[in-house]
């Protein structure tokens, strides 16, 4: 019985989890300061532009920043806010000069616990 017992409280503690995960591309938020964190990434449609395009692909920012028409220091920085909530991922490859800044997402979904 106390097995039970326990699979259920870690059932309901699983529900409950508060801040970001990613689940086969859903990302699931809960906790008012994550949730304010994702909505206000989301809050521009500059980045929801950005999400889209990169969406199951590598990009590198100055592709991301030619798209937005932007400088690729202000590019950096949206991607931040995408990827401070977690709907982004970025990871450093080298280049002909140097590294270069790729992005991704696999995120295709978004659910908020209230």
């Amino acid at each position: 019985m106390q097995t039970e017992e326990r699979l259920l409280e870690k059932k309901e503690e699983k529900k409950t989890k508060i801040g970001i995960t990613e689940e086969n591309g859903v990302l699931i938020v809960s906790g008012d300061e994550y949730i304010l964190r994702v909505a206000s990434a989301l809050a521009s449609s500059t980045r929801l532009q950005i999400l889209r395009y990169i969406l199951e692909k590598e990009v590198d920012v100055g592709d991301i920043a030619e798209l937005i028409k932007q400088s690729k220091a202000n590019a950096s920085a949206q991607i931040k806010r995408l990827e401070d909530a977690g709907l982004v991922k970025t990871l450093y490859k080298p280049g002909q000069r140097g590294v270069k800044k790729i992005c991704s997402t696999h995120i295709k979904e978004i659910r908020i616990k209230l």
